[in-house]
């Protein structure tokens, strides 16, 4: 697993597998959420498979499939909500944690009224280069 700290509570990956669940809850994560959508990956990873085992090991497990047309206001919102509403640790993942970090990044803007700086910088701390998402988040941030 490649577990990258975004955040406070919030933490993305790339694809996990029901076999890494036992680890995420014993590194005191609260919640996971998914923003794979099942389509992309073959059903032994696919997000039924890792709910099973998030239940197993007394996670919350939530499904919100992202893609760059379903990056909505409503999404930015559900997933700001799902991650406060853990009360702790956050890990969410997707193909590389980049749509978890996007989601991220776009929700802080829209907010907190954290500069867009900041937001970058976070991202690149956790690896991801989101600088292209600078005017977007700008324009978030003046709302």
């Amino acid at each position: 697993m490649d577990i990258r700290h975004v955040d406070e509570s919030y933490f993305v990956s790339p694809q996990i597998a029901p076999e890494d669940v036992a680890a995420i809850a014993a590194a005191g994560f609260r919640a996971i959420i998914c923003n794979r959508p099942d389509e992309e990956i073959p059903p032994g990873i696919q997000a039924e498979a890792i709910a099973e085992a998030a239940r197993a090991q007394g996670l919350a497990f939530h499904v919100l499939p992202l893609t760059h047309q379903t990056m909505t206001p409503e999404n930015i919102a559900r997933q700001s909500d799902l991650v406060a509403e853990a009360g702790g640790k956050v890990l969410a993942y997707c193909a590389s944690g980049t749509r978890c970090t996007v989601i991220w990044s776009l929700a802080q803007a829209l907010q907190t009224g954290r500069s867009v700086d900041e937001i970058l910088a976070k991202a690149e701390g956790a690896g991801y280069a989101l600088e292209a998402l600078r005017p977007q988040l700008e324009a978030l941030s003046r709302k």
